[in-house]
């Protein structure tokens, strides 16, 4: 149920989820500090409660309003990078719901760069928490189509056209002291977080070592081992002939499948799409590709695999969630 600008923000202030754009997934919205509504998403998820929930915010003076300190490496990172595809973990404040937190003591923010939800959070006068709009585990939606196949056609939808980036936000946790790690990779590398503060990862890493209380690796959205994914079963290859090789056997089995792709070369005998080797290019297109894969309900979806080095540590995140390993 497509909705306008407006009608989207008396729902959010009424307590109600809507299902709304950002630049790199749309999300499930709802009133940061509305326990029901809060609720309502893992309900409408069907979410596990102890997985904690990102707040999006209009700017950056709101972090206070969260957070119980705002380390300098945290604000550098906010300044460098929102709005954007970058989520901050920090130390909540204690009045900061235990729902939202998933009983964490940290708080999960981001600044999205999408002016139709920038628009919105400042016309609805609220932060909203939005996971993205789909089944938990199921892939992430970058259309509105995408959110009405997953969640049903009564899910009211803020229609801000395809996603731009495609993926989830880079996810950094930053300790008071100001040590920081890197807990969801994606456009946003580590190596661009590195540059920013002016550290190279392994200094970071040596630091982290010392084991405090402080450093101990927070709970972050988009963890689970499987995640991301189709309702097609996935199988995985790092080898292009071993993957052609597969859907020759799987069609002289009897069995149907389909193939996703990432830049030239010999192609499958079986439906396919076929990336880009450019990662921001392949990531944006990615979970458009993989629902339009899904949509034809075969046998297998067989999935080449992007070189691991680290411009594609995002993508390889996602489709290492997605499935499993051909063999």
């Amino acid at each position: 149920m497509r909705i306008s600008l407006e009608d989207a923000a008396v729902r959010l202030r009424r307590g109600e989820i809507v299902a709304i754009p950002t630049e790199t997934v749309y999300g499930l919205a709802a009133d940061a500090s509305n326990d029901k509504a809060l609720q309502a998403i893992f309900a409408t998820k069907q979410r596990p409660a102890d997985h904690p929930l990102i707040v999006h915010i209009a700017d950056i003076s709101q972090v206070a309003d969260w957070a119980a300190c705002f380390p300098e490496a945290a604000r550098a990172l906010a300044l460098a990078f929102w709005p954007g595809a970058l989520t901050l973990i920090l130390p909540a404040k204690h009045h900061v719901s235990a729902v939202l937190r998933a009983g964490e003591p940290t708080i999960a923010l981001r600044v999205p760069n999408h002016p139709m939800t920038l628009a919105l959070l400042k016309l609805a006068g609220l932060s909203v928490a939005a996971p993205s709009a789909n089944l938990f585990t199921q892939l992430s939606p970058t259309t509105a189509q995408h959110v009405e196949a997953s969640l049903g056609e009564h899910i009211p939808v803020l229609d801000g056209g395809p996603c731009q980036v495609g993926i989830e936000s880079t996810i950094v946790s930053v300790a008071a002291d100001g040590h920081w790690q890197l807990l969801r990779p994606g456009m946003i590398s580590e190596d661009d977080i590195a540059r920013v503060l002016g550290k190279t990862k392994q200094d970071n890493t040596a630091s982290l070592d010392k084991p405090t209380a402080e450093k101990t690796r927070p709970k972050a959205p988009g963890q689970h081992a499987l995640h991301y994914s189709p309702r097609t079963p996935v199988f995985l290859f790092q080898d292009r002939i071993e993957l052609v090789q597969t859907s020759i056997d799987i069609a002289q089995a009897g069995l149907k499948c389909a193939a996703l792709l990432i830049g030239e070369g010999e192609q499958a005998h079986c439906p396919l799409v076929q990336l880009s080797n450019l990662p921001a290019v392949a990531a944006e297109k990615l979970y458009s590709a993989l629902h339009e894969l899904d949509a034809l309900k075969l046998d297998r979806l067989l999935v080449e695999l992007p070189p691991d080095t680290p411009v594609w540590a995002a993508v390889l995140d996602r489709l290492n969630r997605a499935g499993h390993r051909g063999s």
